[in-house]
């Protein structure tokens, strides 16, 4: 059995700083703090720092006065900051910058009259807390077909800004459909899906013709990794999305002579080397380490805890 490792893979710039955001965070205050929503979309992740004393919240109020709160990397909206605030929290914000750049431009368009389309899946962290910058001028929506149901006009100034872990292709269907409905909309000036994002797709999307399984190691919640499963089946592989090696079935290797693996932007590196070492054990496949993009990006931790590591 032959295993290729898609790179790049695995933790991007913005999960990075948010971790060691977090963990910089125990090493100053001990672990009795809080994180508002998981720190990053992982199951291993989360499980590290519950096991570390870390308590993961989904509201505020679940937050005692005084305590601290960190801002998880996919944002959070400005309620959400008011809230802290009126209930004397002190609060650590770990949001990467891709998302934040993406909550700048919603600010900027919606000051300047514009009604903001929105790209994104409904419900996901990220995609709440850029709403939540301006509410009244944002619609969401998620495929092609939505396009058709929006009823501005002509007449309207139209921005579209988009989540920044989206599958390329998918979000290039929807800003066709938007142009071609709307030729007059606005655009960042920069597009919004992470750099991260793209590269892991197009690793996967350039490797998958050579594999007969595609295995993608990351949590059910996390988007992008899923965007990374969808890429092997819409290439008519077989995809499967893991958090572990103990959720491998070993049925679906049968008849596999090339695996390709690769992982989540939230997945650490720890769970794909165990899948490696497990699959080399029991199944003597040959590690082939294809580098399709080098990636060198790095994000600074928050002002608030470089300003600490200084004291």
């Amino acid at each position: 059995m032959k295993l290729i490792l898609a790179n790049p893979r695995g933790f991007c710039a913005g999960v990075n700083m948010a971790i060691e955001c977090l963990e910089e965070v125990i090493r100053i205050f001990g672990s009795s703090i809080y994180v508002y929503h998981e720190i990053v979309h992982n199951k291993y992740v989360v499980n590290r720092f519950t096991n570390l004393g870390v308590t993961f919240v989904d509201t505020v109020d679940e937050v005692p006065e005084n305590s601290i709160l960190v801002f998880s990397a996919h944002g959070v909206s400005p309620a959400i900051r008011q809230e802290a605030r009126e209930r004397k929290i002190r609060t650590i914000d770990a949001t990467c910058p891709l998302v934040t750049k993406v909550h700048m431009e919603a600010v900027k368009y919606a000051e300047a009259g514009y009604n903001i389309i929105l790209i994104g899946h409904e419900g996901h962290d990220e995609v709440i807390g850029t709403m939540g910058e301006a509410p009244e001028s944002i619609t969401l929506i998620e495929t092609p077909e939505e396009v058709k149901d929006l009823v501005f006009s002509e007449d309207d100034k139209l921005a579209y800004l988009t989540q920044t872990t989206l599958s390329v292709d998918e979000a290039s269907r929807v800003i066709r459909a938007l142009k071609e409905k709307y030729p007059h909309i606005e655009s960042p000036p920069k597009e919004d899906i992470c750099y991260a994002t793209t590269n892991r797709q197009e690793a996967v999307s350039e490797l998958v013709l050579k594999a007969d399984l595609v295995l993608v190691l990351g949590s059910q919640n996390s988007s992008n990794s899923k965007r990374l499963m969808e890429i092997g089946k819409s290439a008519q592989k077989p995809a499967y999305l893991i958090d572990g090696v103990d959720e491998l079935i070993p049925e679906w290797l049968a008849g596999c002579e090339t695996i390709l693996v690769t992982a989540g932007a939230s997945a650490p590196e720890v769970v794909v080397q165990e899948l490696v070492q497990h699959l080399e054990d029991h199944y003597q496949a040959e590690v082939e380490n294809a580098v399709i993009r080098e990636e060198s990006v790095r994000f600074p931790l928050p002002k608030e805890i470089r300003s600490l590591q200084s004291k």
